[in-house]
């Protein structure tokens, strides 16, 4: 399946695969940020893309950049709606405790999965068919 790109600055990178087989496509930023930390910011990929109908692109950080410098991103996964037309933005927050994380033009601070998704239709009702779990929430599983 083709995703289509478009470039809304000369130095936007078009993201590619790592390697072939790769969910993800890396994303990489058109702009630079400092993020003490603690800190957050929201970098430009420079990039519009067209998700394609019945499909949805997630931004999710990458490992190395969590495991490596402790960046990671705020509303992860960051939802693409199929009809949205505007610039890729990644909200990247710095989680160590003590160092600085510089980003770099062109550095890939993020990657886009697309995944198909199901149109739903919300139908209030009543009373919600039973199931084994029931209620029990976080940590319901434990043992």
């Amino acid at each position: 399946m083709e995703v289509a790109f478009r470039k809304l600055r000369d130095d936007a990178v078009v993201p590619v695969r790592a390697y072939d087989g790769d969910a993800g496509l890396d994303l990489s930023a058109c702009e630079g940020a400092v993020l003490g930390p603690g800190e957050r910011a929201t970098v430009g990929t420079g990039l519009a893309v067209a998700i394609p109908d019945g499909y949805a692109g997630f931004v999710q950080p990458r490992s190395g950049l969590a495991m490596r410098n402790g960046i990671t991103i705020v509303n992860t996964p960051g939802l693409v709606d199929s009809g949205y037309r505007g610039e890729l933005r990644v909200v990247l927050l710095n989680t160590d405790a003590h160092e600085e994380f510089v980003v770099e033009p062109g550095m890939r601070i993020a990657q886009l999965v697309v995944v198909p998704v199901a149109s739903v239709e919300p139908v209030e009702v009543e009373a919600l068919p039973e199931s084994e779990r029931g209620v029990r929430g976080f940590g319901s599983s434990s043992h």
